[in-house]
């Protein structure tokens, strides 16, 4: 069994996506601009957004932060992405999620540009994935594939299967799969046999939301085992996957934390760098 470093190797692409921010700097008098929208006082995303914000920071990038009381209206909310929308100096624009019960996340998205949506999550970017165009694509599921890719993993006639179908992780990932030429099955909370589905699993991505809900029997002997789940029991993290037993029998698994998580705010920068250059209409960083 080996793990799948997502800290480690988020290090290193953060080297990189450092010097390129430094280029654009160089290039184009400004730094590349990450706008985080964040509405209420929830902890957890008060959290990410202070890690998105320190990410951005380190990798020589400029941060705009844009912090909104629950009280405002729908409307307002709207009014602030717009704004952000066009403003020639913030390239990725990110709305922390989820939101307040009272809003229309999708409304508020919706006034996110294309070449602006940093996380892969509008109509338009998520369309151009599926079709396998040059796109923006989800971080989470684009780190799930660089972090594969720095461990050698081919994926040609390869049996995927992943768990959850989410416009986040779920969808998106099961079509970077396929473009990697994986024979992908999803399943979800309507699937009856998702036992015996995942155990047919060379590669098994688990984003399904419920800790450790993937046990041994699941998985195949030597399947690479990638779980994107966080949830927190009694002060403690844990993954979709039950770790401690699934590892016996993987060949390549993720950790929880220090597995897909840090990936996925890496793949966040590296994005927001692409977007920065692609304005100048520059393809320096895909």
């Amino acid at each position: 069994m080996v793990l799948l470093d997502g800290k480690g190797f988020s290090k290193e692409l953060r080297v990189t996506i450092k010097e390129k921010a430094e280029l654009f700097l160089e290039k184009y008098g400004r730094k590349v601009g990450l706008a985080v929208v964040i509405i209420g006082e929830d902890p957890a995303s008060q959290i990410y957004v202070r890690n998105k914000i320190t990410a951005t920071e380190d990798c020589s990038m400029k941060s705009f932060s844009v912090r909104l009381p629950e009280s405002i209206s729908q409307e307002t909310a709207e009014e602030e992405v717009k704004k952000l929308a066009l403003n020639p100096e913030v390239d990725g624009i990110i709305v922390q999620l989820p939101l307040p019960k009272k809003f229309d996340a999708s409304k508020i998205l919706a006034h996110i540009p294309a070449e602006k949506d940093v996380d892969g999550l509008c109509s338009l970017n998520l369309g151009k994935l599926f079709k396998g165009e040059q796109t923006l694509a989800s971080c989470t599921p684009y780190g799930i594939i660089k972090l594969l890719k720095r461990y050698d993993v081919d994926f040609t006639g390869k049996t995927a299967v992943v768990i959850g179908r989410s416009n986040m992780v779920g969808k998106p990932i099961a079509a970077l799969l396929l473009h990697e030429n994986c024979t992908v099955t999803v399943c979800h909370s309507k699937t009856p046999n998702i036992a015996e589905v995942a155990k047919t699993a060379d590669i098994l991505v688990v984003a399904i939301g419920k800790s450790r809900f993937v046990t041994a029997d699941m998985v195949k002997d030597g399947a690479i085992v990638v779980d994107v789940g966080m949830n927190r029991e009694e002060g403690k993290l844990y993954g979709d996957v039950d770790f401690e037993t699934v590892k016996e029998k993987a060949s390549l698994i993720t950790p929880v934390p220090g597995g897909v998580g840090p990936m996925t705010v890496t793949m966040l920068m590296y994005n927001t760098v692409v977007a920065g250059f692609r304005s100048k209409g520059d393809n320096e960083l895909q």
